[in-house]
């Protein structure tokens, strides 16, 4: 299972396609690839829409992808926990919404795909960033 988070999404509905948007752009190509959406990405995703046709139109471009809760009592535990280990060697991981990703990848075993300093500390806690590599 495959997922990417909210700044690889946004680059990608954009039509940017730097390195990541790109791979992202390959694996949804790949009808053997399972790639999921995160509920919390999701809405990090929509929540920067400014106008309504925006708002409909990124809608209905991720409509087709099964949606994963990130959340969860486990989830918010293992979110925290992962903070308080990174915060431990100086690192301040500055979105909820990261630490909720991170730990969620973590528990389901799903890699992700990201283009976010604050995701790459979470590799040393299990974290697996797909890379084309590992395609």
């Amino acid at each position: 299972m495959i997922t990417a988070d909210g700044r690889v999404w946004i680059d990608y509905l954009a039509g940017r396609m730097p390195p990541k948007a790109q791979l992202l752009d390959q694996i949804l190509e790949d009808s053997s690839r399972d790639v999921v959406l995160l509920d919390v990405v999701l809405m990090d995703v929509l929540r920067i829409c400014r106008f309504e046709h925006e708002w409909r139109l990124t809608n209905e471009a991720l409509s087709d992808l099964p949606v994963q809760i990130a959340g969860g009592k486990k989830t918010a535990r293992s979110a925290a926990a992962l903070y308080r280990q990174l915060r431990k060697t100086g690192i301040t991981v500055r979105s909820p919404i990261d630490l909720l990703v991170g730990s969620c990848c973590i528990q389901s075993d799903c890699a992700l795909i990201h283009n976010d300093r604050d995701l790459t500390p979470s590799q040393e806690h299990g974290l697996q960033a797909f890379t084309p590599e590992k395609s």
